[in-house]
């Protein structure tokens, strides 16, 4: 698929790193220190974000989507300053983002919705129907565009919400559990979707399933208690990990080592 080409993608690079973090902090709540002084610097790839329940994922995804303001610290989004920058819509028509839990009209059709959320994104009127006809068909809902929301698998559902991510051709995409609902088949077919994405824009994807990143990412960004505990290969992650760890997989074994090293003083990789 091609992809549409605009002033932005014309306009000079200026900035290093799509996701730049010196110290950040992120609030969850009134109190809750989310995220509590990361450090992180991200490019064009497919990176996995990694995490036991709490870690703080959904917060930090939150904060890269601009929907959490940080609390602390530094965050440039595609060589924009978080702090003190006004108006977010320019960065946000840039920026693609699948939470855990997204609204849509139930009566929508399929082709309505990613039409609708091309509008929100301010993808002009006339490009909108070919960007539509390319996220249904990416995501494999080509023969269900004109089905209504309601009458969609959860799976389904879910490649919907990933096609509305996708339809303004995001140059920083952001999904948060994306497989969720999705089938073994539809699996392997959002990993290959994953790795094409990733030669064109920052992919971040946040996701209990060590198996999806060992398969479509080339970085893995592991994270807990609000820290970073690990960023490296899926190889040197596996590698760190023996036969008396948990887990039934090489890069399971590694995610186990690791978090069990970061509960010890100092253990900070």
């Amino acid at each position: 698929m091609t992809r549409t080409t605009g002033a932005t993608d014309l306009a000079p690079r200026t900035y290093a790193w799509e996701i730049r973090a010196s110290g950040l902090q992120v609030r969850a709540g009134r109190k809750k220190m989310a995220v509590d002084g990361l450090d992180l610097s991200l490019g064009i790839g497919a990176h996995g974000l990694l995490g036991p329940n709490g870690a703080g994922k959904t917060t930090l995804i939150r904060a890269l989507a601009t929907v959490l303001r940080p609390a602390g610290g530094e965050l440039e989004l595609l060589g924009k300053s978080m702090s003190g920058l006004g108006d977010l819509r320019a960065l946000r028509r840039r920026i693609g983002y699948l939470p855990q839990e997204f609204g849509y009209y139930k009566r929508f059709t399929v082709r309505e919705f990613v039409e609708y959320m091309a509008w929100l994104k301010e993808v002009p009127k006339a490009d909108i129907p070919g960007a539509v006809q390319r996220a249904v068909e990416r995501v494999g809902l080509a023969d269900r565009a004109d089905h209504r929301m309601k009458t969609l698998s959860g799976g389904m559902v879910r490649r919907a919400g990933i096609a509305q991510a996708i339809v303004n051709d995001p140059d920083l995409l952001l999904l948060d559990e994306p497989t969720a609902g999705l089938d073994p088949a539809q699996r392997l077919r959002f990993r290959e979707l994953l790795q094409e994405l990733g030669r064109e824009a920052c992919v971040i994807v946040s996701t209990h399933l060590v198996e999806d990143v060992a398969a479509a990412c080339s970085d893995v960004v592991l994270f807990a208690d609000g820290r970073l505990v690990y960023q490296g290969t899926p190889e040197v992650l596996a590698a760190a990990g023996g036969p008396e760890h948990p887990g039934d997989s090489p890069l399971e074994r590694g995610y186990s080592a690791l978090l069990s090293h970061s509960e010890q003083p100092g253990g900070t990789w």
